[in-house]
């Protein structure tokens, strides 16, 4: 006997409705904060005149910013675990494993930065310090298993694996430039843009990273399939 098939839901929806929602409540947090007044009216990317957080900590942009990215860490943690099921394999490699954990630290420290921003004293400023910092890099070495994964498994374009790959070279970029920033420029308000353009910009590549993975996954056609009853084989 056999099972019979009832349909096929894609699941590449899902890293692009988390890319968008996160890219939504960025720059409508910004729009509402120079309306209010809260931050001052500039194009942040190459500017640098505000931070993500400072966009998003006061008035509604505050509360919009966390109705939007609290679902958007839920989204991004199932996004991880879906892909620990696609990348699952039995040669018993423990590159998945890890990708899966890296990946749900990275959703959860999101949900702490997004729940905490807003808030005062030295304990919140630790979790939102901890959950944007945990988020990035956990998040970054979370995309490189993934890649690596699916490149030895060819569950991917090689094509789209590329781009992918591209993105997280910039991303580390970005990452270097920041550190350097902070070491070199003496000039307090000069480091700051710099590093509030480049944060913007990390934030930007990380979108557009998981619009690829959305893309890979359409292309792959994955999805679940669900069944019912039983027919003669």
């Amino acid at each position: 006997m056999a099972m019979r098939e009832r349909g096929f839901t894609p699941l590449w929806p899902l890293p692009l409705t988390a890319a968008l929602l996160l890219l939504a409540a960025t720059h409508l947090a910004l729009w509402l904060s120079i309306q209010a007044g809260h931050v001052p009216a500039c194009v942040p990317y190459w500017e640098g005149c505000t931070s993500i957080s400072r966009a998003a900590r006061h008035g509604l942009g505050n509360h919009l910013f966390r109705l939007l990215v609290i679902p958007c860490a839920v989204l991004h943690g199932a996004t991880w675990w879906l892909a620990g099921r696609w990348l699952r394999n039995d040669d018993g490699n423990a590159a998945t494993y890890w990708m899966l954990a890296l990946g749900l630290f990275s959703a959860s420290a999101l949900a702490i930065y997004a729940t905490f921003l807003g808030t005062d004293g030295e304990v919140y400023g630790f979790l939102r310090r901890y959950g944007v910092t945990v988020y990035f890099g956990f998040g970054f070495l979370a995309q490189l298993l993934l890649m690596r994964r699916a490149r030895v498994l060819r569950r991917m374009p090689p094509v789209l694996l590329t781009g992918m790959a591209l993105v997280c070279v910039v991303m580390l970029g970005l990452g270097v430039g920041n550190v350097i920033a902070g070491a070199l420029v003496a000039e307090d308000s000069l480091r700051d843009r710099i590093e509030n353009a480049l944060e913007w910009q990390l934030g930007l590549l990380l979108v557009g990273w998981h619009l690829l993975l959305a893309r890979g996954w359409w292309r792959e056609r994955f999805g679940l399939r669900l069944y019912r009853g039983e027919e003669p084989l």
